[in-house]
């Protein structure tokens, strides 16, 4: 019985291994996204996770409201607000630092008068 000499590598067996562990990666790995709208945040010192289960609130730079990633007026957003329960929701605030102070306290005022009391302002730290 002759051996043959080992002249070359059969390299399909590791592409198809490196595949399937490629495939597995992309399938397993969370994606997670901070803000749904580009917005940039004010700094602060302290810092918190965000609530899993909340509403999401955002004005931009430009002073747009934004409920959940949809674009509404300030009048939409209360009769929004109004369909919420105030003592189990947890609002979450994304306000652009450029944006008017003028909107934020809006906003603050129309939860303060549905009686919402889990408010959270989103900075970055």
């Amino acid at each position: 019985m002759r051996r043959r000499r080992f002249a070359e590598i059969n390299v399909v067996p590791f592409i198809d291994i490196v595949l399937v562990l490629l495939v597995i990666v992309l399938a397993t790995a969370t994606f997670v996204i901070k803000n749904e709208l580009p917005v940039d945040l004010p700094k602060s010192g302290s810092r918190s996770k965000i609530p899993p289960k909340s509403v999401s609130i955002t004005i931009d730079k430009e002073g747009k409201y934004f409920y959940e990633k949809e674009p509404v007026t300030l009048e939409s957003l209360k009769a929004r607000l109004a369909k919420l329960d105030p003592l189990k929701e947890q609002i979450t605030l994304n306000t652009d630092q450029k944006s008017q102070f003028q909107k934020f306290v809006s906003v603050i005022d129309i939860l303060k008068s549905k009686g919402f009391r889990k408010i959270s302002v989103i900075t970055s730290p």
